[in-house]
């Protein structure tokens, strides 16, 4: 039996702390990214290889930062309605200076999100599960809010990012990530299970997060040739496709 099936995979904190902490951090969370702004951008690159954009109609973006996602996507698909949702007011606000067009949406808690039933073929995660602090919950309303034949792309760092994320904020500061809890892919894929989500694709990237461009693209073709191995498992970021059962 799975380690985690009988775990609520609830963490010790509350959306009220996460939404504290990006709101102390929206100053410097732009400078902050721009540092490492190829590993950053990574996120965005790589979902938009799977979310099969030409063909869809709506996007939640969610938790949308400085809505920065909002670029690419229109990118591949102009008339896409995208809703980029933020739970930190002081994101919004920094977003709105960069990306007025943008459109955003204040939520509240991750448990509860403002949207209709089936309202959305395509969500979009990026590195949010870790944070909130119901993760089934929030994976939940994530397949309530979307359609039958909707697409999940997900994307979190695995348990073993917890030490090297603490160096580098002890090296070099940043913005932080304030309360989090990096999950193994193992329990991802099991919260996934419960709350309907079918897994179509795991995939670990980013395994040299710094450094030279030619050191991190020989990063990423190592680990891109080894996939579905420990050394999978140290992408400093999992990425997760779904579909519901």
């Amino acid at each position: 039996m799975n380690r985690y099936e009988h775990s609520n995979h609830r963490n010790n904190w509350s959306d009220h702390d996460v939404e504290a902490h990006w709101d102390r951090v929206a100053s410097i969370y732009v400078a902050a990214n721009n540092k490492v702004k190829a590993a950053h951008d990574q996120r965005f690159i790589e979902s938009m290889v799977h979310l099969e954009l030409e063909t869809a109609t709506s996007v939640l973006n969610i938790t949308s930062r400085d809505a920065e996602a909002d670029d690419f996507i229109k990118q591949i698909n102009l008339d896409i309605k995208v809703i980029n949702a933020e739970i930190s007011s002081g994101l919004m606000a920094e977003a709105n200076k960069i990306r007025p067009h943008a459109v955003q949406q204040k939520i509240e808690t991750y448990s509860s999100l403002p949207f209709e039933n089936a309202f959305f073929d395509r969500v979009l995660s990026l590195e949010t599960l870790e944070h909130t602090a119901d993760p089934m919950a929030f994976l939940n309303e994530l397949h309530r809010v979307s359609t039958t034949d909707a697409i999940l792309v997900l994307s979190c760092p695995p348990a073993t990012s917890e030490i090297p994320y603490r160096i580098y904020t002890s090296l070099f500061g940043g913005h932080g990530e304030g309360p989090h809890r990096f999950p193994s892919s193992e329990e991802v894929k099991v919260m996934f299970k419960k709350a309907g989500w079918k897994l179509k694709l795991h995939k670990g990237t980013v395994l040299i997060p710094v450094g030279p461009p030619a050191l991190q693209q020989f990063g990423e073709r190592i680990i891109g040739a080894f996939q579905g191995s420990l050394l999978s498992e140290c992408g400093i970021r999992q990425f997760y496709v779904c579909e519901k059962y």
